[in-house]
């Protein structure tokens, strides 16, 4: 049987990284032999490499919405992938306008593009990918796994998901960025994972001041946008899932606060296994 496992590559909220840092949203979930991209944060190829990953055997790739800290380094894990021998087809799923992404960074990678088919008879990357816009319900089926979406609430974007991955042997969830909502628990109901974001509201104010280049309009986008950690365990608690990873962590480069406070804000709230996401960590499946 083929090993079935998530790696949370990148598990920072936010698009910033400073010293010490961890990396922005990128996961890579094996289910059946697949091997899933799900979001494309800064960082997202060399995690995929760390986790072992021949970037020219990429095919599947899943954006949840379009901010930056999910889909900035999209086009240049293919370029990458290009580079190192992909030559078969690639599928994106994301929300209405990630083609527009993608055309534009074949628009700025015209020339080396051109340079490289020329110079190198490489394939025309422009014909390897396949874009698929989603909305809420089915998006894809394929090898055993279905793919399930569901519009998730972070405002001030409408286009946003969770994705649900079911099996005949598991079903894991990933919420994607959302404001607490009812909806996810029967999204994830009863399901082996679900990883979900989380921040500590204790935290906010130092982080909005670290930022340093926004206004109060930086803390009311936390608060109506992101799941406090004891709502993202009581959707867990609620939905029955066996394990929780947190993960999309706000903040998850303060030195002032560190694993025990994930887990006291937690604690009460979820009974289940609950993983504080790393950088790179595998959880198996």
């Amino acid at each position: 049987m083929a090993e079935n496992y998530v790696a949370l590559l990148g598990t920072k909220g936010g698009p910033a990284i400073r010293p010490g840092s961890s990396m922005p949203t990128a996961n890579l979930f094996c289910i059946n032999g697949l091997q899933m991209v799900v979001d494309c944060g800064l960082g997202v190829t060399k995690g995929l490499v760390d986790q072992g990953m021949q970037l020219k055997d990429i095919s599947l790739i899943f954006i949840s919405h379009l901010h930056s800290d999910h889909y900035l380094e999209l086009g240049p894990l293919i370029h990458t992938a290009w580079t190192a021998g992909l030559k078969t087809q690639v599928d994106i799923y994301g929300p209405v306008g990630i083609k527009t992404y993608w055309d534009g960074f074949l628009a700025s990678m015209k020339a080396d593009i051109d340079l490289r088919i020329a110079d190198e008879g490489r394939p025309d990357l422009r014909t390897l990918v396949r874009m698929h816009d989603i909305d809420a319900g089915p998006v894809m089926e394929r090898g055993g796994v279905t793919v399930t979406a569901m519009r998730t609430v972070h405002p001030p974007l409408i286009d946003c998901f969770a994705f649900s991955f079911k099996s005949a042997a598991t079903h894991v969830v990933f919420s994607g960025d959302t404001a607490p909502i009812a909806a996810l628990e029967d999204f994830a109901r009863g399901a082996d994972l679900l990883i979900h974001e989380a921040m500590l509201e204790s935290a906010l104010p130092a982080l909005t001041k670290r930022v340093g280049n926004g206004s109060e309009k930086l803390m009311e986008h936390l608060l109506r946008s992101h799941s406090p950690a004891d709502a993202a365990a009581r959707t867990a608690a609620n939905a029955g899932v066996k394990r929780l990873a947190l993960c999309h962590l706000i903040p998850s480069d303060d030195p002032d606060y560190g694993i025990d406070d994930w887990h006291s804000a937690v604690a009460g709230y979820f009974d289940g296994t609950l993983i504080v996401g790393t950088d790179g960590v595998r959880i198996d499946l």
